[in-house]
């Protein structure tokens, strides 16, 4: 709420209570403050570490139980894709939910599986490209490893994002409505932002993640690409 103080200036002996409610209302009438007011987050963000402290406390083990219960929903999943179709994939290299199971799922069921390259144009250029999978095993795919931390192959056949039918995209937290947190490189979004935009229907954005990292209401930016759908060990959901 825009705070507006009863000044001397304003409350002078010479104006009456009408005027100063009138000067109000024409004050929260202006465009210019009304959009200021209104782009007022009153939702902050829990911290990223939260999630990934989480993340890393849990052994292969239990991660590798919660993935096969979260890969028990892929069939729903499945309902909406077109046969052969291309899914994008990613290294689970900081303690998400692995993507083994995706991996296997799309190769049970004849699709083609990609996984994201970072700065194939550029390192100035965050939009991502994809590259094949034709092992059975990410651990078997030759990789190195990028300046920001995660995996990658080359390879040059890489795809745009508009050319996949579904993304699976990594996040760190994840609202009730799609709203997604990431790491923070903005790569998704940059990548994601222009179909989004021009209401493309593919590819679609799926959410795959652990129950703890679903929250009620994230903070959303002007730039940020909200997920379709979200796959958690619990269940599937649509957005």
């Amino acid at each position: 709420m825009l705070n507006i103080h009863k000044s001397p200036l304003l409350l002078s002996k010479n104006n009456s209570h009408h005027q100063f409610n009138t000067l109000l209302d024409s004050i929260s009438m202006h465009p210019e403050l009304k959009n200021s007011e209104s782009q007022i987050s009153t939702v902050s963000n829990p911290p990223r570490r939260l999630f990934t402290r989480q993340r890393r406390q849990l052994s292969d083990g239990t991660r590798r139980q919660y993935a096969q219960s979260a890969s028990l929903h892929l069939s729903k999943l499945q309902q909406r894709l077109p046969k052969n179709a291309r899914i994008g994939l990613y290294y689970d290299g900081f303690g998400e939910l692995p993507t083994q199971p995706l991996l296997t799922w799309c190769q049970r069921l004849g699709y083609f599986p990609y996984l994201p390259v970072v700065g194939s144009l550029g390192n100035d250029d965050k939009r991502l490209r994809f590259v094949p999978v034709y092992q059975s095993k990410l651990l078997n795919i030759p990789t190195r490893i990028h300046s920001l931390g995660m995996k990658q192959n080359h390879h040059r056949r890489l795809l745009w994002a508009r050319e996949l039918d579904v993304i699976i995209c990594p996040l760190v937290a994840v609202d009730k409505h799609g709203n997604r947190m990431g790491m923070g490189g903005g790569f998704y979004d940059t990548t994601l932002g222009k179909s989004y935009q021009s209401g493309a229907k593919k590819p679609l954005k799926i959410g795959w993640c652990y129950d703890f990292q679903v929250v009620e209401q994230l903070e959303r930016q002007p730039w940020d690409v909200p997920l379709d759908g979200l796959i958690t060990p619990s269940g599937i959901r649509w957005f």
